[in-house]
């Protein structure tokens, strides 16, 4: 998107109010869609028993992105890893996009399309689940982590936008964001996300509770 598509059919009375209360209700009016859409909102459960499944069995979820999709892979993995709504336990959960010597080496010696598909390869285990984020579906070394996840036997998931790519084609669950307005996919990413970290941490919690419950004495 260039400035002058920006501006294309702007009014040009527009204040910086007017187009921040635009830009919101784009958001809105995406976020209504999504919350209304009942095999959206089922995906999305489905996505958080995969990694409930995976969590419970000893495994561990690995997250993936690019630019700002890698700052979303970080988000998560550290409400996993620390704490999203309640105390408990840590939950494993990596972002593969946080180490620059393991990032620039494999970068360097085999090139950014493998930055993240050599880590799967490294650190996945079967079981586990891979979590790609790529907002355009298009990215290359998210599509060649996905294919080698695949193989290694991962549980494979997908954020993405409305474009159609071989990305879906990678992922057993796949949610593809009722837009092509970037910044708006992050943000239906990121509620997701969270969604999936809260579902997650009740039904860990809520098996916990059963388990103290069911003990004897």
């Amino acid at each position: 998107m260039t400035w002058e598509d920006l501006d294309k059919g702007c009014d040009v009375a527009a204040t910086p109010e007017d187009d921040i209360a635009a830009y919101f209700e784009r958001s809105l009016a995406v976020l209504q869609s999504a919350a209304k859409d009942r095999t959206l909102l089922a995906l999305i459960a489905s996505m958080a028993q995969a990694i409930e499944t995976s969590l419970r069995t000893g495994g561990k979820l690995l997250i993936a992105g690019n630019g700002g999709s890698a700052a979303d892979a970080q988000h998560l993995a550290a409400e996993f890893l620390s704490r999203f709504l309640v105390d408990r336990r840590p939950l494993p959960a990596i972002a593969l996009t946080t180490d620059t010597s393991v990032l620039t080496a494999v970068g360097n010696d085999y090139g950014f399309e493998q930055v993240f598909e050599r880590q799967i390869r490294g650190l996945g285990r079967p079981g586990d689940v891979f979590l790609a984020i790529s907002t355009s579906g298009r990215s290359p070394n998210v599509l060649l982590a996905l294919a080698a996840a695949r193989e290694a036997g991962l549980v494979t998931l997908g954020f993405s936008g409305a474009e159609e790519t071989e990305m879906r084609g990678l992922c057993r669950h796949f949610l593809a964001v009722p837009s092509r307005e970037t910044a708006i996919v992050q943000q239906i990413h990121m509620i997701a996300g969270h969604a999936i970290c809260a579902l997650v941490e009740r039904a860990l919690l809520r098996g916990q509770q059963a388990r103290r419950e069911a003990a004897p004495g």
